[in-house]
């Protein structure tokens, strides 16, 4: 039972494809952390890495588009060998295209990646910053003991070199709850991170997304042990918001797989809900120009992005 559809059907709406504006990449699944609301499962010792052969072959299908924005995520994307190489790529296209990190920050400061962040700089790439709250406590408890140190050291770098002042340079945040809540409002929220980060440290940042926790992977787990999963979905499909759908970034990104394959979105991906079509799909499979008013595959966790004020990879979607 599919509950996320039906709702759709009793509201008399349908959850289609625009253009595609955004390919968001999954280059794999490594990361230096283990954070608690994880839904991808990275970690220290996952395998799964985006090879050159796959990147090449991504990089001449996005030639042949208007796709303006690649968007690159994991894991710790940065921990893949052909990261730089990739962004590099990307950059070199004759149509140059807008490339954005989804960072955890901390991989900046660790040992072999000590030149990134002037890499990131030299090539005007966005940076989109997970930073869950602007207190040692609650980063610590759900992305590890240290982390927020090690956060707060890698923001100051990035504000050294630009990012947050150079209007190229552009540094946001991405809060996602601690626990089994809703977020809060993103205005208040900027405005608290920006007088806390301030004040304390010295740290300036764009803007602050506000991400609700979907319940797939690691939060998942988290919220079955804690017999809260049930409890959590109810909060979800209750604060389902039909003003949200218009602006949900599956409707304009196409999600690609550290292997090529394509989804409709990065949550999709971990669930394994690839494209097919009498055969599952690779990118270079897809044509650009054919996808417009593809319905798009859904399910329960769908209510995560249509909540409240909606959430997407930045931030809510609707005042």
């Amino acid at each position: 039972m599919n509950r996320f559809s039906d709702r759709l059907a009793a509201e008399g709406l349908q959850l289609r494809r625009a253009r595609p504006e955004i390919l968001q990449i999954n280059v794999g699944k490594l990361c230096n952390l283990t954070c608690a609301h994880c839904h991808v499962n990275a970690g220290p010792k996952r395998k799964e890495i985006m090879s050159r052969e796959t990147i090449h072959r991504i990089i001449d299908w996005l030639a042949k588009t208007e796709i303006a924005t690649v968007d690159l995520t994991g894991g710790a994307p940065e921990m893949i060998p052909d990261f730089c190489y990739f962004i590099d790529r990307v950059k070199a296209l004759t149509t140059p295209r807008h490339v954005i990190d989804r960072c955890n920050l901390t991989i900046l400061l660790e040992p072999g990646y000590e030149n990134l962040a002037q890499f990131l700089a030299d090539y005007h790439v966005e940076i989109s910053a997970s930073m869950p709250c602007y207190t040692p406590k609650n980063v610590n408890a759900q992305r590890g003991e240290g982390v927020f140190e090690g956060s707060i050291k890698a923001l100051q770098l990035l504000n050294s070199l630009g990012y947050g002042y150079d209007p190229e340079l552009r540094l946001h945040l991405v809060y996602n709850p601690v626990g089994a809540s809703l977020p809060g409002s993103q205005a208040e929220l900027e405005t608290d991170y920006k007088r806390e980060l301030s004040q304390h440290f010295g740290i300036i940042f764009n803007n602050l997304y506000a991400v609700t926790n979907l319940p797939i992977g690691r939060f998942a787990s988290y919220l079955r042990h804690n017999n809260k999963l049930d409890e959590y979905m109810e909060l979800l499909i209750n604060a389902f918001n039909p003003a949200t759908i218009d602006g949900l970034m599956c409707r304009n990104t196409i999600s690609v797989g550290w292997r090529g394959e394509v989804y409709d979105c990065d949550f999709n991906q971990q669930l394994g809900m690839q494209w097919k079509n009498g055969e599952p799909l690779f990118l270079w499979d897809v044509d650009p120009d054919k996808i417009d008013d593809r319905s798009i595959m859904t399910g329960d966790h769908c209510f995560g992005c249509t909540a409240g004020a909606g959430s997407s990879c930045t931030g809510v979607l609707v005042a």
